[in-house]
């Protein structure tokens, strides 16, 4: 049986140029990660392609299957996303020489993860966080005390406006919106981060150039991609940590 990988965290993390390093640095390592591939509500975002970064549908067309008992339907910061458990079983079943890989939400991660527990799949999950365990502690921990959810949520809206600034130029009301309800979901993400083998902290988010900008990574960017790579080769990484549940409490 094959193995799923899970690779979790928030909106604009760096989910999405961390698997791109991978295919540019490690194409052999990447060669051997099968991209499981999601339904989605939203419209595509500059250079995305359907049936390769999500199946992109209306959301009437996600709302009917729910109606399909092997599809789990998942309301994502007001998007409707949706896998279907029979063709992630057969995956699994079929190739032991490739992993099947998830890249995307932390709420979806979970689903994958207890899918996967019941049907006794093998799993390596990952989870990419925007904060350090120990610098989460020191929030935690000063006086006056900071509120963690507003902290985070500061954070991941200046990550998403740059982002969404560096695709689209100037930003409608719309962007906007949808800016500020991805960064609220940010620290009720990082919650589920507990359940995940393995948590890479990384400040270098899809905004940040430091991956991309000097052709190899550096920063953060360089010390996630040299985490993620041992993990996938089943070594260990003295970046990557394991959260307990009480952290974000």
């Amino acid at each position: 049986m094959g193995r799923l990988v899970i690779l979790s965290g928030p909106s604009c993390v760096g989910k999405g140029p961390l698997y791109t390093a991978l295919k540019k640095f490690h194409p052999d390592i990447a060669g051997r990660q099968a991209k499981f591939v999601l339904y989605d509500s939203r419209a595509p975002r500059p250079g995305e392609v359907d049936g390769v970064d999500f199946h992109f549908r209306s959301r009437q067309f996600i709302e009917s299957l729910r109606d399909q008992p092997q599809f789990r339907v998942f309301d994502v910061r007001s998007d409707l996303q949706a896998f279907d458990t029979r063709e992630l079983g057969l995956r699994c079943a079929s190739d032991a020489t490739c992993d099947v890989f998830f890249e995307g939400n932390p709420f979806i991660g979970s689903g994958l993860l207890d899918f996967a527990q019941v049907q006794q799949i093998p799993v390596l999950s990952i989870f990419l966080s925007p904060l350090a365990a120990e610098e989460i502690v020191e929030l935690k921990a000063r006086t006056p005390s900071v509120c963690l959810p507003e902290f985070v949520t500061d954070v991941m809206r200046r990550k998403l406006l740059r982002r969404t600034a560096r695709q689209k130029g100037i930003l409608s009301e719309k962007d906007l919106e949808n800016i500020e309800v991805r960064a609220a979901s940010a620290c009720g993400e990082m919650r589920q981060a507990w359940r995940f083998d393995h948590v890479i902290p990384c400040h270098d988010g899809e905004d940040s150039e430091h991956w991309d900008a000097f052709y190899y990574p550096i920063g953060d960017a360089r010390r996630a991609l040299a985490a993620f790579v041992a993990l996938l080769e089943g070594s260990r990484s003295a970046w990557a940590e394991k959260w307990s549940q009480e952290l974000m409490a």
